[in-house]
Parts: C-alpha cells; structure tokens; sequence
C-alpha cells in the first residue's frame, strides 16, 4: 500500500511516502513559517522527486490531532483538497499514535511516553509499550498535567522513553519529581510524516468528507465565549 502522509500538528511540519511500512522519501521543516505556505509545496517536490503521482497513491494520511488547532486545520484541509481532487480515500490518524513510532528505536517492551505542549499547565499524552515492533498503546489520547503522568510513570517498572514536542518539557519537569526516564535524541522529538504513514497502515480509509479534526479541549475562542455566556446568565 502506498500512502502519502502529511504532518502539521506542531512547530514542524513534514510530508513522507511509504510503501508497505517502508520510506521511500521525507520532507520536513521546522523554519516557523506557516504550515499553509510549506506543507504543500512539500508535497508537491516529494512527489515530483520520487516520480509519483498523486494517482498512484493508494491513500493520503494526516495527524489529524490532538496539537496545534490552526497546524491541525491545515492539514486536515490539505488533505481533503488532495483527496477530492484525486478522488482517493483519507486516513485520519492521532498525533500521538503516530510520534509512537519515534520510540520504536528504543527497543522492545519500553514505554515510550509521547508528550506535546498543550499550554495551560499541561501536555497531550499518551502510552504506549513496543512489542513485536510496533508501538500499542496503553492509555487513550489526553490533556493532562505533568503532575498526574508522573504518579503513574512512578509505578512503572519498564524504561520509558519520552518523545514529542513537549518531551523536554517532561523530562526536565519529572526529574524534578524523581522519576527516571530517557529523552529521545532531537530528531526523534519532532513529529514525523513517516510516523503517520505507519500509523495510517493501522487504520481503515474512509471518504474525505468523514475525515475530522481532534482538538481534545475547546479552543482559547471557544473558551472565552462561553464565559462570557457564563456572565450573562
């Protein structure tokens, strides 16, 4: 299955080519330009370099969250305008699913502990454990405070290996807390489009129509608006 997979959840964005698991091509950036200005210009020279054309691709893949809500908006569109155009299906993945495989390097039977920024005193998280390769996840996708991932990591007997965007952010804050664990090397913090083609390998494609995004909390708009809802009453 040849899937082409778009990440753009975070900081940095990338654009991948897999075929049956395996990469055949990636592109990332992490220079602080908008996504909408780089994410398909990404696309179109992974495309152009390997030969491949959109007709080829049996599937197009994206993060489709929790992360960055304006980063995850553009994917999400990216992809559905990939897929009407083409008329192929879309695979939506979770963000945290796909920086798993970031952690398939640490070995079998660890706990690789993915960790993004999520603000307000918190990070999405989730769990996962290697085994036979692949990472399987623990614990479902989350907003949740440092503070509460280190009582449960404080009972884990297996190494755990940090990985996402907001990995040093954990690091730094559970060594403060006693609690043992391993930073991934830089590249293996970032999210990556390669991640979520081998997440997508997982899932079922569906119509682009169906694919949505995942925000997990309300956003700061949202928020502010039911506040002031609040105050009316």
């Amino acid at each position: 299955m040849l899937i082409l997979g778009l990440e753009s959840s975070a900081k940095a964005a990338s654009a991948a080519l897999c075929r049956d698991g395996e990469l055949i091509a990636q592109y990332s950036q992490c220079s602080g330009l908008t996504h909408s200005r780089t994410l398909l210009p990404m696309v179109e020279d992974l495309l152009k370099n390997t030969e491949t054309k959109l007709a080829d691709v049996d599937a197009v893949a994206v993060a489709r969250g929790p992360g960055s809500f304006t980063g995850i908006r553009i994917g999400v569109a990216a992809v559905k305008g990939l897929c009407w155009g083409s008329e192929k299906p879309a695979i939506g993945v979770s963000t945290l699913a796909a920086m798993a495989w970031n952690g398939v390097a640490a070995g079998e039977g660890t706990r690789v502990c993915c960790c993004m920024d999520a603000r307000r005193q918190q990070i999405y998280n989730a769990v996962f454990e290697i085994r036979d390769g692949k990472p399987v996840r623990l614990v479902p996708d989350r907003a949740i405070a440092i503070e509460e991932l280190a009582a449960e990591l404080e009972k884990c007997e297996k190494r755990v290996f940090l990985v996402g965007d907001g990995a040093r952010l954990c690091y730094n804050r559970l060594g403060e807390l006693g609690i043992s664990c391993t930073l991934a090397p830089e590249p293996l913090t970032q999210q990556s489009a390669y991640g979520v083609c081998r997440a997508a390998e997982l899932e079922t494609a569906a119509p682009a129509s169906e694919l949505l995004p995942v925000y997990l909390r309300l956003s700061q708009a949202e928020r502010e608006r039911q506040a002031r809802l609040s105050r009316t009453k």
